[in-house]
């Protein structure tokens, strides 16, 4: 069952959207009614033809999703209501990384090869796997399981290529100065023990509380004092890695997100803002 805003999250989202006059034509129809089609769309994972007449023609609802992905609206929204959780002192940064493979619906594939927006990944993140057609969703979350950042990419290739890229997504706003990046500590799994990962983290100061595959121990051990020291690891901070994976576990709630229907990254990246916006504004 789709859940729409409630006036709490209204509230805090309404005043960050654009003016309800656009440049051209008439007024908009009314931004919240929109959200709600494209929420109720998206959560229950329907074809855009079997929106409620309630929400008017979808084609409306599905032109303002596309325009304020390609201009950047979702995504600054989202990033806005994180810089206001980070300046009252409601966003934890101890930061956790992982990966989610979706599935690609038949309706995903078959975009048109040219025009597509700009930033739009190669293939449009759509890859063959073991599971057929998938696209993996990497993003890191706080420690109360709500987004901070994502990157789409194939499913075929491994997490750690894509560490660099989801750690340069994190950048929140503040009132004075530069952007904070940097987290107090990142948690991940075994699939991000690499030399580039830690080296990346180091470089930064962040403490990294990572596990050691065994094979990467095995080896260290066989090199003897040439192997180096083992890499620190804080078992009992490790335990509470699960919050990017409970943050996972919330997105996949939207069915249109738990499976990708959309042909371009571009409008499956807007819908997972579009989520983040959801968690956010019900803090």
């Amino acid at each position: 069952m789709a859940v729409p805003l409630t006036e709490a999250q209204w509230a805090r989202i309404e005043p960050l959207l654009p003016d309800r006059t656009p440049r051209r034509g008439g007024r908009w129809r009314d931004h919240r009614e929109v959200i709600d089609a494209i929420a109720w769309k998206f959560q229950t994972g329907s074809q855009w033809g079997h929106l409620p007449e309630t929400y008017g023609n979808w084609r409306g609802v599905y032109n303002r999703l596309r325009m304020w992905a390609v201009d950047g609206t979702w995504e600054r929204v989202f990033t806005t209501l994180i810089a206001q959780a980070d300046a009252e002192e409601e966003l934890d940064w101890v930061v956790s990384v992982d990966s989610t493979v979706v599935r690609a619906h038949q309706h995903a594939v078959g975009a048109r090869k040219g025009g597509a927006p700009t930033g739009e990944p190669a293939a449009h993140a759509i890859g063959r796997s073991r599971g057929g057609l998938t696209t993996k969703i990497h993003l890191a979350s706080d420690a109360h399981c709500r987004p901070l950042a994502f990157v789409l990419a194939a499913g075929q290739p491994g997490d750690a290529p894509a560490f660099a890229h989801v750690m340069a997504r994190i950048r929140v706003p503040r009132r004075r100065g530069r952007p904070r990046t940097r987290p107090d500590v990142v948690r991940a799994d075994k699939a991000y023990s690499s030399r580039a990962t830690r080296e990346h983290l180091r470089k930064r100061g962040i403490p990294a509380v990572i596990p050691v595959p065994a094979d990467q121990r095995g080896h260290r051990l066989r090199r003897g004092s040439r192997g180096g020291r083992p890499p620190a690891f804080d078992r009992e901070a490790y335990k509470q890695r699960n919050t990017v994976e409970r943050c996972i576990n919330r997105l996949k709630h939207w069915r249109g997100i738990a499976t990708r229907y959309e042909k371009t990254a571009t409008i499956f990246l807007a819908v997972l803002h579009i989520a983040g916006i959801f968690l956010w504004s019900a803090r």
